[in-house]
């Protein structure tokens, strides 16, 4: 029943916000049976500096606690939500973390509410101004931030991770529920012990134990490979436990422990082990989508929670943005595609969405989730997050597995979408199967992109760090060139995230989509990129020049087969139970295309092309390759920098095809000119903010390339 407001001035103050985008609802927590919501501030401290006119910050710490009712239709997607328990109240309950900055003086406050997802319980965004003066941009602007905890089986480590609690699934006669689970265990060194859940990016959440400590039970199995597509060697039983491998009187495997792994003889680096064994007690993960759910629509429109205290931002916000990055901003996919963008009063949670280098969706509503994965050509390959559409449009196709229907199905049947921005680096394109959002699933056409949705590729990048020559580093036993890359886009997101802002609060048309497409030959097949003779590079290692081997282009890639989880399992939604693990391959694949490359010097041609690549100082390769023998893989969520030489007579006598710094720039004021014109062009197109072109400029004018 529609919450009525109580006084004329509750009333004009819903019109106001109804004038400036926001909802009409109130989204107060009503009483009687509907689900409960109560707030807890436990912390109110200062927030370092002050900014602009808005002035002083300050930062609130607390939690929510909520309740979600497995009555609701808009709550039915959640997987084993019937089988939680429930309170009197016929509930089901969460309890989130959340940290808040928000103006002292909230009558300064711009009206927008920006929430960043937590990345496995991390904050990757928790402004530092001080160290990232740019950053203040926000803040000037007079934001309110919100990160609030979505993810149920992080641990709480640290006072600075996020958390939110999610039941456990029962049966319905209160025994407890098992089934199949598998993971990858990828140690990065030799080591007797692994811990569980495994994976290369979920080595600290809080695992799913074994039903059984007994591995010799039928569906318990430890294998071995090489590499991705090699045969698996089983293991014996014997060799290996639910053990801590702990020394002292206790023999092999130690002290038995249903969180670790004990393999006689170690773990060796060299191998990829495969892990499955049945598992107990299954978390209702995707409650933490509703628990986001309810938390963003509380700060939004709610003027006090459910016992009556006062949300510290009631009246003041008029439109919220979300944002996510790698993991997190996959999550935000998943939430929109589920349905979650919906609150319970009927209108939007977020306005605008930046899902920020997102390929994929997140394993975050299945039964056993796990929703920290990641992947690369063999470390989770075959793992969940890959089954979800990548497609946009409602109507999307899918002819390689036959299903229609893309992330915006949902939210356009409750006309519930927001504007939405996919950010792509490069990585996600060679690693993380990226291309299927821009194209066909055979990779045969371009998709036309809804109109309330933009992709912009970030030319030449990486999936993250922070750019510059300073950032590379060359250590030949693990990647076989320098890793990293100058090319960056953390000034191309700030940019773009003021653009994203504008187009939701005062409706100006952001900049169109910049990506790669097929029809001018910019997306292409791996095997047909045409990469320059790079040759005759050294770079420093402890202080000594050290040969770096000739680029040789490999082809390498992420691949993207089409598999088969078990008859219970949902693959359109990323939901439902998985029987079948490993999973069956089906014998079709999607299309991998990845960014052509100039021929001359070897960056990409299509996309938004920074400063650092539009004015380059070498070639930014958007993959790089592990070292060592035997392994066929890319280097994990990284890229490499093959630099320019200096001169013409060096580059000839190398017998590099790229141009030299002198033949590009002529001299330091050549360099420091091509900068500033990049950085003018740039600003014209609203990729990059002025105060950040300035910065570019100077540091231009302080770190001399050429004389």
């Amino acid at each position: 029943m529609k919450h009525l407001h109580s006084s004329l001035a509750a009333g004009a103050a819903a019109l106001l916000l109804t004038a400036c985008g926001g909802s009409n609802n109130d989204d107060t927590p009503p009483p009687a049976a509907a689900p409960q919501l109560k707030l807890a501030i436990t912390a109110t401290e200062d927030f370092a500096g002050s900014y602009g006119t808005v002035g002083a910050y300050e930062k609130l710490t607390g939690t929510i606690s909520g309740e979600v009712d497995p009555k609701d239709a808009r709550n039915r997607v959640i997987q084993d939500l019937e089988l939680a328990p429930v309170n009197a109240n016929g509930m089901v309950e969460y309890k989130a973390d959340f940290v808040l900055l928000k103006p002292k003086d909230m009558s300064k406050a711009s009206g927008v509410l920006r929430y960043d997802a937590p990345n496995r319980g991390n904050i990757l965004t928790m402004l530092n101004p001080v160290a990232a003066p740019s950053d203040a941009v926000y803040l000037e602007r007079g934001y309110v931030l919100l990160y609030s905890a979505w993810q149920g089986d992080v641990p709480k480590s640290t006072p600075a991770r996020l958390t939110v609690s999610v039941p456990v699934a029962r049966n319905k006669d209160g025994s407890a529920i098992t089934g199949p689970y598998r993971t990858e265990l990828v140690p990065a060194a030799a080591t007797p012990v692994m811990a569980l859940p495994g994976g290369v990016f979920n080595g600290t959440m809080i695992p799913y134990e074994p039903a059984s400590l007994d591995n010799t039970q039928p569906g318990y199995s430890l294998t071995r490979r090489i590499n991705e597509t090699d045969p698996r060697i089983a293991i014996a039983p014997a060799d290996w436990k639910f053990a801590g491998c702990d020394a002292g009187a206790n023999p092999f495997p130690g002290t038995p422990d249903g969180t670790r792994i004990c393999l006689k003889g170690g773990f060796d680096p060299k191998y990829l082990y495969e892990l499955v064994y049945v598992a107990k007690d299954p978390k209702v993960m995707g409650v933490g989508l509703a628990a986001l759910r309810d938390t963003v629509s509380f700060f939004r429109g709610a003027s006090a929670d459910s016992a009556g205290s006062a949300n510290p931002l009631a009246g003041r916000i008029t439109h919220v943005l979300g944002q996510g990055t790698s993991q997190s901003g996959n999550a935000m996919k998943t939430f929109l595609h589920l349905g979650f963008n919906e609150s319970l009063r009927g209108g939007r949670v977020f306005d605008g969405l930046y899902s920020h280098v997102a390929a994929r969706q997140t394993h975050v509503n299945t039964r056993f989730a796990v929703p920290g994965g990641g992947g690369g050509l063999r470390t989770d390959h075959t793992a969940f997050g890959q089954t979800a559409p990548r497609g946009l449009a409602k109507d999307y196709a899918d002819d390689v597995a036959g299903r229609q229907g893309g992330v915006m199905q949902r939210c356009e049947a409750s006309s519930t979408c927001p504007k939405f921005v996919l950010g792509l680096s490069g990585t996600e394109f060679w690693q993380l199967q990226g291309s299927p959002v821009l194209t066909d699933a055979y990779g045969w056409r371009d998709l036309q992109q809804p109109a309330n949705a933009r992709v912009y590729y970030y030319a030449s990048t990486q999936h993250g760090g922070p750019g510059g020559t300073a950032s590379i580093n060359y250590t030949p036993a693990r990647n076989v060139y320098p890793a990293g890359t100058v090319v960056h886009f953390n000034d191309t997101f700030r940019a773009l995230f003021v653009a994203l802002e504008d187009w939701v609060v005062r409706g100006v048309e952001p900049p169109p989509s910049a990506v790669p497409r097929i029809a001018d030959g910019t997306l292409v097949r791996p095997e047909a990129l045409r990469f320059p003779a790079i040759k005759g590079l050294s770079w420093p290692v402890n202080g000594v020049a050290t040969p770096v081997p000739d680029f040789q282009y490999l082809a390498r890639h992420n691949g993207f087969p089409l598999f088969d989880f078990g008859p219970s399992y949902r693959p359109q939604d990323e939901s439902g139970i998985a029987s079948m693990l490993p999973p069956a391959y089906l014998n079709r694949d999607y299309a991998i295309l990845v960014p052509q490359v100039d021929a001359s010097t070897g960056l990409t041609k299509a996309g938004i092309r920074s400063v650092e690549a539009r004015v380059p100082l070498g070639t930014s390769v958007e993959f790089n390759y592990v070292a060592t023998p035997g392994i066929v893989d890319l280097s994990n969520l990284t890229g490499a920098f093959l630099p320019f030489h200096k001169t013409r007579a060096a580059r000839l006598a190398a017998g590099d095809e790229r141009p030299s710094l002198e033949e590009l720039y002529g001299d330091q004021a050549g360099y420091v000119a091509a900068v500033r014109t990049a950085a003018a062009a740039l600003v014209a197109e609203r990729v990059l903010l002025q105060r950040d072109a300035d910065r570019i400029v100077a540091q231009a004018i302080a770190n001399p390339v050429l004389p």
